[in-house]
């Protein structure tokens, strides 16, 4: 039992108070020097351990929640980074891919390109994908187990083409195997997008989607470069065999990882057990459905989704133009991605550094018409000016090749934390995956097009000649979305900073909490 006891005099008489000027309390316990006039002095005397005490356990306490978090940054750091690397260096395997459909099967260029986009009609799932994380927990967590689902379907579907012959010789197998990758692919992206839009907003931490396009690109940049050499050293199938032991390996990763240690929400048992599957899906629908009809979200998604749909993509022709009739090397092919990955990369870095504070409006406008004229460049490789201007077609297509692509591919980028700081709470995974599907479709809707332009203009494994019309459609397609580009808004939506109506000294101390033990108040400060 602890005594309160008297800092004065028991001896002296009771003088009348004065008003005296009155000293500021302190906040460290008072130690009284009279000890013969406390029968319990001991008690006295044990005040200061009792606060040094609970001060160290305080102390202990925030550093293993510091510690848990530098542990939950490593884990985060390690799975979403591996799996955006891995991601990116899907590029590896379909490069094998491509190059033994268009030499090996020897499709047709239009057929290429209808194998290469059918491939992707499971990426049109991903808002199910994304509802079904939001609102079907497995062991309590979200995200994990997802991401989990999709790394073993994709190292089964990689397996059959690198184990099965029948599944690389024969058409509809081969197209069964690709749809069950992506498949997986999108179920893991769908997760992995979810986790870094919970967790940047759970701890505060803003642009991790830049840093998610980095492993993207330093993905891409190592798939490419050694994509062309193994493809001249080794058949396709042990390029199947090496990815799919990355694809292990991030399977492995993801099994090992505990959602909780990362610090996101969990959904307690109880909360489960007061509400069915089928209402949490009806509740995300539902908040989907209000978070996309916000004009915050819906103009600029409109737009970008136009953009993209509206220009026919002619990716699939080309390819077989340089294999076929410019008899371009593997390596050439993949080195220009690497360029392209590179300048990607650099892009993404500029943008988190420097092009961030430009106004958003301004900044894809400039990106759209730098992307219809890098468009022209593949119209100078078909006529073959750079031959005239001296420069091989080697040299051309391995610097500027890639840039229409690359540069279509960074424009997603500025789209893709505007929507991650517009996501209402809960709702990342929905939302996030409703994009990425909308974005998938229109590449679809694109690819399809562009097979139609295509065939109306008589391009052929025999004949290219159409291609010149191809590209200057492709041109003057790209140049029509900057008709809207005032439904974009003119820069990023930016977190109200708290107004500051503490004194310079208040802020350096403020009191957080008070821990109470018996009838002492001990606080406790935290250096701002």
């Amino acid at each position: 039992m602890i005594y309160a006891v008297s800092s004065q005099n028991p001896w002296v008489w009771n003088m009348p108070k004065l008003h005296k000027h009155r000293a500021k309390p302190s906040l460290s316990p008072v130690v009284c020097l009279l000890n013969h006039s406390n029968p319990t002095g001991n008690a006295v005397n044990e005040r200061p351990t009792l606060t040094v005490m609970t001060r160290r356990v305080v102390v202990k306490e925030v550093y293993k929640e510091k510690e848990r978090e530098d542990v939950g940054n490593r884990q985060m750091v390690l799975l979403c980074g591996l799996g955006y690397w891995v991601q990116g260096f899907r590029c590896f395997p379909w490069l094998a891919l491509n190059f033994h459909m268009a030499t090996n099967l020897n499709l047709h260029p239009s057929t290429l390109q209808l194998v290469q986009n059918t491939a992707n009609l499971p990426m049109v799932a991903k808002p199910l994908y994304g509802i079904l994380s939001d609102a079907i927990c497995i062991n309590g967590a979200r995200r994990i187990p997802y991401l989990a689902m999709g790394g073993l379907l994709q190292v089964l579907s990689w397996s059959l083409l690198a184990l099965v012959p029948i599944a690389q010789e024969v058409l509809p197998y081969l197209i069964a195997a690709v749809l069950i990758s992506n498949l997986g692919a999108s179920i893991a992206e769908v997760a992995q997008d979810a986790l870094v839009a919970e967790y940047g907003k759970k701890h505060k931490i803003g642009g991790l989607q830049s840093y998610a396009f980095m492993a993207l690109a330093a993905g891409g940049i190592l798939g490419n470069l050694i994509g062309g050499y193994f493809l001249q050293k080794m058949p396709p199938r042990t390029m199947f065999v090496i990815f799919s032991s990355l694809l292990s390996l991030q399977l492995v990763i993801s099994f090992s990882t505990r959602e909780e240690s990362l610090g996101i929400g969990q959904i307690s048992g109880q909360k489960l057990s007061r509400q069915s599957i089928s209402e949490n899906i009806r509740k995300q629908v539902s908040d989907l459905v209000v978070a996309i009809s916000d004009k915050s979200i819906s103009q600029p998604l409109v737009w970008i989704i136009g953009s993209i749909a509206m220009v026919p993509m002619l990716s699939g022709s080309i390819f077989c133009y340089q294999t076929q009739c410019l008899n371009l090397d593997p390596t050439v092919i993949g080195l220009s991605r690497v360029i392209g990955q590179f300048v990607l990369l650099s892009g993404t870095v500029l943008y988190n550094r420097f092009w961030k504070k430009i106004s958003m409006r301004k900044l894809i406008g400039m990106v759209q018409i730098l992307y219809a004229s890098s468009l022209l460049l593949d119209l100078i490789l078909v006529k073959q000016i750079n031959l005239k201007w001296g420069i091989p077609n080697e040299v051309f297509a391995l610097c500027f090749s890639g840039l229409a692509e690359i540069v279509a591919q960074f424009k997603l980028l500025p789209f893709s934390v505007l929507f991650a700081n517009l996501c209402p709470k809960g709702c990342e995974g929905s939302l996030t995956a409703f994009l990425a599907s909308a974005l998938c479709l229109s590449s679809i809707a694109s690819a399809f097009l562009g097979v139609g332009l295509a065939s109306c203009l008589g391009v052929t494994s025999g004949d290219y000649s159409g291609l010149t019309m191809g590209i200057l459609a492709q041109f003057l397609a790209a140049l029509v979305p900057l008709r809207w580009l005032h439904s974009l808004p003119m820069s990023q939506p930016v977190e109200k900073r708290r107004k500051r109506s503490m004194s310079r000294r208040a802020r350096r101390n403020r009191r957080v909490g008070k821990v109470v033990l018996g009838s002492v108040n001990i606080y406790r400060r935290e250096r701002e």
